[in-house]
């Protein structure tokens, strides 16, 4: 995560700049989506936001993903609204983020700006706002696996860079090069051993977690995994039903890693029996998560496998809705989370009678329940129908 932190310890005040190379078929709203959600993540952190710039082409450039005219452009604008941070929303390859920040770096020092303009893709983002949210042992561990595996093969791009220095000083020859060969052979054995501790230190967590499923299941204690695309609710509900306060905060990312709490349900409310059940919630989904992040939070994703079954919360006031609800189904099908899934549309009150309908008629065949957290409407009927379902 070193590459990560440097840069805002260079500067008190980041100012970013953020790009999108999208296909020239892609519709607008979901282009304007994109950028919104790209924009959200940047405001966990209150960076300033200064221009957004947007590349239609079906196919990247393969040097450096962004093409050479429209870069220019970018970094231009960057140079004169003072920005030192740019963002793309895509994933990069290594020698891709390597070639956009040499040329940042070039462009930088033909202005004598004091501080190089710095790139960084959307896993950089992500990996960064993940570790200001990790507050547990086990989550520091699965980042810092996911950062391994990002980060790790940009080696080749610090090569170059060795490379690069040892040419102009004029140190370059064949013993320079084969020690340069040889560091870099050195780091990544040295990453793929730390990546291997890391294994070993979440297998322990695993266990622990294997554990208390283990003692669950002998008091027959059901256990309720809560499933999210971000702002959807989540944390709101989980307050509501346990009565646990967990950190509710309109930004993505808010809270990371697993929150567990405690309710109560009545299993048959005439004679008064009722059921103790935990509901657990975990990472957010969102669209487009790289495949090596959901594998660095595998250990974490694998009690959701194990839960009876699935409460889906949905954002009804969302645009986007259906689109949400498929990248969350999309990513449970990923990991096997094939248990029966309830599906629940929170903020109702923030729709009017006719998407109320529409949502209702959309997705009848799936029985969902809509609710809404803030105003407390039908909170009661969803306990009711846990209890069935349990």
């Amino acid at each position: 995560m070193d590459s990560l932190d440097s840069l805002q310890e260079e500067s008190q005040e980041l100012k970013v700049f953020l790009a999108d190379i999208a296909p020239k078929n892609l519709p607008k709203e979901i282009l304007e989506d994109r950028m919104n959600e790209l924009e959200n993540l940047v405001e966990t952190f209150w960076w300033i936001v200064i221009l957004t710039k947007l590349q239609k082409k079906d196919q990247p450039d393969t040097k450096t993903y962004i093409w050479s005219g429209k870069l220019e452009e970018i970094t231009k604008e960057m140079i004169r609204t003072w920005a030192n941070l740019l963002i793309i929303w895509n994933v990069l390859k290594p020698g891709q983020i390597f070639e956009i920040n040499e040329y940042l770096r070039t462009e930088s020092e033909k202005v004598w700006l004091k501080e190089h303009i710095k790139a960084w893709d959307r896993i950089d983002l992500i990996l960064k706002i993940f570790d200001k949210h990790a507050d547990s042992v086990e989550a520091k561990l699965q980042i810092e696996l996911a950062a391994i595996k990002h980060m790790g093969p940009r080696i080749f791009g610090m090569w170059m860079e060795l490379s690069r220095q040892w040419w102009n000083s004029g140190w370059w020859s064949g013993a320079t090069r084969w020690l340069g060969e040889t560091n870099t052979e050195r780091m990544k054995r040295h990453l793929k051993d730390k990546q291997q501790k890391i294994k070993d230190k979440l297998k322990e967590f695993e266990k622990m977690r294997d554990l208390h499923r283990q003692s669950r299941i002998k008091k027959w204690l059901p256990v309720i995994w809560i499933v999210w695309y971000t702002n959807a609710g989540k944390s709101s509900l989980l307050n509501a039903m346990t009565k646990k306060w967990v950190l509710a905060e309109n930004k993505l990312f808010a809270t990371l890693g697993t929150n567990v709490g405690k309710m109560y349900v009545f299993t048959d409310p005439e004679k008064w029996i009722w059921k103790e059940v935990l509901l657990n919630d975990t990472i957010w989904f969102i669209r487009d998560l790289p495949p090596k992040l959901i594998d660095a939070f595998s250990s974490t994703l694998e009690d959701s496998i194990e839960s009876k079954f699935l409460l889906h919360i949905i954002d009804a006031s969302d645009p986007f809705v259906s689109e949400r609800i498929n990248v969350v189904n999309e990513i449970l099908d990923d990991i096997w989370a094939n248990q029966p899934r309830i599906m629940i549309f929170n903020k109702i009150d923030l729709i009017d009678q006719d998407k109320l309908n529409e949502l209702k008629n959309t997705y009848k065949d799936q029985n969902p329940i809509f609710i809404s957290v803030r105003d407390e409407i039908w909170l009661e009927d969803l306990k009711w129908i846990i209890a069935k379902n349990i």
